[in-house]
């Protein structure tokens, strides 16, 4: 098999490892790997074809803050993708997250039913059936069951400044995305499966596919990276980018309500961020180093992830395997991954429940957890097994699309 995947980045946070790691895994059974990227990298082992460059992107995102026109930059970048798509020739294309100010999906879908080649779309966010936003809970607006219009999510993530394009974003969506033959959609989590369901795309093809993770690099270590100086017990969280979505402001809100001997470590603040923590906080820039995130979760007495938009965070997924008990927000399907022996769920914003489920973990000991979450992580988050669920898609729809091509 010859296929390509298509992602905001590659080898980087959190879609971008998982791209990297389905492509290891196709390139160890002997087929061929491409990742077509739009705006970070690191090496990988797959071949790599950028998409776009700065300037593109910078314009891409004055067409989303002027005109709230998101998704519908990029023209010139894009039809240079659709040459390489052709030369590359694969025998299936997997989508993961298409916006991110690098893509025009208006080019990229009709190309794609002209060609009709095979089609994967991996849903890591609400992006491709509302008007808008990425999270419609982050306002617990439900307009995209029927049609966006006025959007209360305006502001963020594609923030818009002026205009209010989210009805004529949604219906040209809706038209671009729903009629695709040879497609199927999955969802990481069940929540989003469900939702999908109840979307302009309810009569595609849908299944659930769990994110994995590598179990031998996220696993229980002990140690700690010196650099970090970490002398107290402490509790772990960990984003790519903190914002109040990620739940910062709660953060700081608990530090008040938990035991001072108790230090919180936050992993991916930026410079700026780190400055302004309290005392107690200690703030860690972003690290791509798998081996030191690894001992930082395994040295955490419990990772907290008070998440207030989410799809099925890999996070979650790398504490339990590295032992450690987790407690997170009812978000999303950030739940899906903990039950009673691996760590709590809480209401979301409740922060004095938050706190008593810490304290509660902590009562009863992380060695009361351990083995339980690394169980877990190992029966279901295995790596090579769910991205084998992949393979086994690729497989089955690429054999169907060659019998459909006979007839």
């Amino acid at each position: 098999m010859r296929i390509l995947q298509i992602n905001t980045s590659v080898n980087t946070g959190s879609t971008g490892r998982i791209a990297e790691d389905l492509g290891r895994l196709l390139m160890e059974e002997g087929h061929q790997s491409y990742i077509a990227y739009g705006r970070t990298n690191n090496k990988s082992s797959s071949h790599t074809v950028a998409v776009g460059n700065r300037s593109s992107v910078m314009l891409h995102v004055l067409k989303s803050r002027l005109f709230d026109r998101h998704g519908f930059g990029s023209v010139k970048a894009t039809r240079l993708l659709l040459k390489q798509i052709i030369s590359i020739d694969p025998d299936l294309i997997h989508l993961h997250n298409i916006h991110g100010y690098y893509l025009n999906v208006e080019l990229l879908f009709d190309f794609l039913k002209r060609v009709k080649k095979p089609v994967v779309w991996t849903f890591h966010d609400c992006w491709p059936f509302t008007g808008h936003c990425s999270h419609f809970q982050y306002v617990n607006c439900n307009r995209w069951q029927t049609e966006c219009h006025q959007c209360p999510n305006q502001h963020g993530y594609p923030n818009s400044w002026f205009i209010d394009n989210s009805t004529r974003n949604f219906r040209q969506k809706r038209e671009l995305f729903s009629d695709m033959e040879n497609m199927v959609l999955v969802s990481p989590s069940r929540w989003l499966g469900e939702a999908l369901k109840n979307s302009f795309l309810s009569y595609s093809r849908i299944r659930v596919i769990n994110n994995g993770i590598d179990l031998e690099r996220f696993r229980p270590m002990d140690g700690m990276p010196g650099k970090y100086k970490l002398k107290k017990k402490y509790l772990l969280g960990v984003a790519g980018v903190w914002t109040e979505r990620k739940g910062l402001g709660d953060f700081m809100d608990l530090r008040k309500m938990i035991d001072p001997g108790l230090d919180i470590v936050l992993l991916g603040l930026s410079a700026e961020q780190i400055k302004r923590l309290p005392e107690g906080m200690i703030g860690i820039e972003r690290t791509e180093n798998i081996e030191e995130l690894a001992k930082l979760y395994s040295g955490s007495e419990v990772f907290v992830n008070p998440t207030y938009v989410d799809n099925f965070p890999t996070v979650n997924l790398e504490a339990l395997a590295c032992g450690t008990p987790l407690i997170t927000y009812k978000t999303g399907g950030s739940p899906e991954s903990v039950d009673e022996s691996t760590g709590m769920v809480v209401d979301k914003g409740d922060i004095a429940q938050l706190a008593e489920a810490i304290r509660s973990l902590l009562q009863k000991g992380k060695q009361s957890y351990s083995a339980a979450c690394r169980s877990k992580a190992v029966e279901l988050y295995s790596k090579e097994e769910r991205y084998g669920d992949y393979l086994d898609l690729y497989h089955e729809m690429i054999n169907t699309n060659r019998e459909e091509k006979r007839f």
